[in-house]
């Protein structure tokens, strides 16, 4: 499919079987994407190929499995490297999952680079894997942690981040795309500010890699991270991007096999980028796989991705707004990426998902992993419909249906 065409919504459906599940007579509507996304027969093939053909270990082995696994996981690299606009594999290190990258960066640079005296900049929306990660590092270190403010529309104070960013701060770091509020943030603005002041840029991108053509040059982001689950990807990966001449100042922080060059009885030298930051035997199924969904999330074209979420999330952004009981978190609805946080007057959201769930419409109730931010919003927790490229406007329809429901049952 080329790029600015509609999405055939009906054939890409095909190859998500997992969406012709009934329950209760009802017919799956899987609105939890921001969490996971479901994984297309493609990918799911590329994982069972490589067990049923290729199954070995990575760099150890002289013999054709060993080279043909070998092979497949550099390139796989390369794959994930085009993905997102990176130089070539040496910017791109395999982890566990996005949390995983971002404590690479945050023990392998973070403890030898920061001290008293030195600032982190956060946003107030930031998701608990790196607000966490970096206030904890903060404690080890004595380093300050300010939050870049987020106002009443949900979106971030860019005239408060140039205040806040100062040449004391040595990390800014910020999600892409804000899985609570919707809100796409105006990354390349912050991290000039940052570079200005000679700081680095993280920029977590779990939600917007899924969603939206990515660069990472472009951005001039020192630092990048996402995970492969929410972008029709496996479980069990996660993508670090970083600049070649970092990553290569930076000391690993987990140890063993593979991320080796020489081992002595007194000391050790590390294996050449990327694989000095993955130790052990890596994510090679999760990895092949990877590169695979970032194949058929480039057959559909990006700009196709993007386009249809935020229709979807417009759409239901303005089926939602036709209700005053129904409170929506975040910009307007011609603003915001694909999906909606919300609340239904006089119903905690965790009912409202527990009757949405009895009509199968999958959604996520909670603080979505921003405690911070709804805490701030002074709510408990919120309502997430959350869209991606096997969705229609007829499980909007059948979301808000369903939330008409749970209206009158608590009326």
């Amino acid at each position: 499919m080329s790029e600015s065409e509609p999405l055939d919504v009906e054939r890409i459906r095909e190859d998500f079987p997992i969406l012709e599940r009934e329950f209760r007579g009802e017919q799956l509507v899987y609105l939890d994407n921001a969490a996971t996304s479901q994984t297309p027969d493609p990918v799911v093939d590329a994982i069972s190929h490589y067990y049923r053909h290729t199954n070995a270990n990575v760099h150890r082995g002289l013999h054709h499995l060993s080279q043909e696994a070998s092979i497949a996981y550099e390139e796989a690299h390369d794959r994930v490297a085009e993905f997102i606009g990176a130089e070539g594999r040496e910017e791109v290190v395999f982890t566990k999952n996005a949390t995983e990258a971002v404590n690479t960066v945050a023990y392998a640079w973070g403890l030898a680079e920061l001290g008293p005296g030195d600032e982190i900049v956060l946003t107030e929306m930031d998701h608990h894997a790196t607000l966490v990660t970096w206030q904890q590092l903060a404690k080890k270190t004595g380093a300050d942690v300010k939050f870049i403010r987020v106002d009443e529309e949900g979106y971030l104070d860019v005239d408060h981040a140039r205040e806040l960013i100062t040449d004391d701060t040595a990390m800014v770091s910020m999600i892409h795309v804000s899985n609570t509020l919707g809100t796409i943030n105006p990354v390349e603005a912050i991290g000039e500010i940052a570079h200005d002041h000679d700081a680095l840029y993280f920029v977590d991108g779990a939600q917007s890699v899924p969603h939206m053509p990515v660069d990472v040059q472009a951005m001039d982001a020192d630092f990048f991270a996402f995970s492969g689950h929410k972008m029709c990807g496996p479980t069990g990966i996660g993508v670090l991007y970083g600049k070649e001449r970092l990553l290569e100042e930076m000391q690993p922080y987990l140890y063993g096999g593979m991320m080796i060059e020489k081992v002595t009885y007194e000391d050790s030298t590390w294996h050449d980028l990327p694989w000095k930051f993955e130790a052990g035997t890596p994510v090679i199924a999760q990895g092949i796989a990877l590169a695979e969904a970032c194949d058929y999330l480039d057959d559909i074209g990006m700009e196709n991705v993007q386009r249809h979420g935020e229709e979807l999330a417009e759409y239901a952004y303005d089926r939602l707004s036709e209700f005053e009981d129904i409170d929506i978190l975040g910009p307007p609805g011609d603003d915001r990426a694909a999906l909606v946080s919300f609340n239904l007057d006089g119903v905690h959201a965790h009912d409202a998902s527990e009757i949405l769930n009895e009509y199968a419409v999958a959604v996520r109730a909670g603080d979505h992993c921003t405690q911070p931010l709804h805490d701030k919003l002074g709510i408990p927790s919120s309502t997430r419909a959350s869209f991606y490229i096997y969705n229609t406007k007829a499980e909007v329809d059948k979301l808000v249906a369903a939330l008409d429901e749970a209206r009158q049952l608590f009326a």
